[in-house]
């Protein structure tokens, strides 16, 4: 069965950073993505790579977020800079068999646990 595990969440002021890990041992040719879900709000889209370093990212993070994947490793990254408030919530890492990328959550099959990330002003 296939596990997701994140990690590298915590607390940090408005400006601050953090990067978040996910060990997952999936087929290096699947799509992966990190979704994220504040308190009294649906789970959204943040980033995806697909197995060709594709990136997309929600326009909300562009320009701050960098999604990265280490095949060697089994482990998705995501680096997160200039982090604001509205970033707060519990990050999560998805994967999807196959090398097709999609901001739909509704397409991942797998899922972690998730991390939470918390940015005061």
């Amino acid at each position: 069965q296939v596990q997701l595990v994140e990690s590298g969440g915590g607390s940090v002021q408005a400006g601050g950073s953090l990067r978040l890990s996910c060990v997952a041992y999936i087929d290096s040719r699947d799509c992966m993505a990190w979704f994220r879900e504040a308190e009294g709000k649906l789970r959204e889209w943040v980033s995806y790579i697909s197995a060709g370093d594709t990136e997309n990212y929600a326009p909300s993070v562009r320009g701050r977020f960098t999604i990265s994947r280490d095949n060697a490793k089994n482990t998705l990254y995501l680096q997160m800079d200039s982090l604001k408030p509205e970033d707060t919530g519990i990050y999560y890492c998805a994967a999807v068999s196959g090398p097709i990328c999609s901001s739909d959550r509704r397409l991942y099959n797998y899922w972690g646990q998730g991390t939470q990330v918390t940015v005061s002003s």
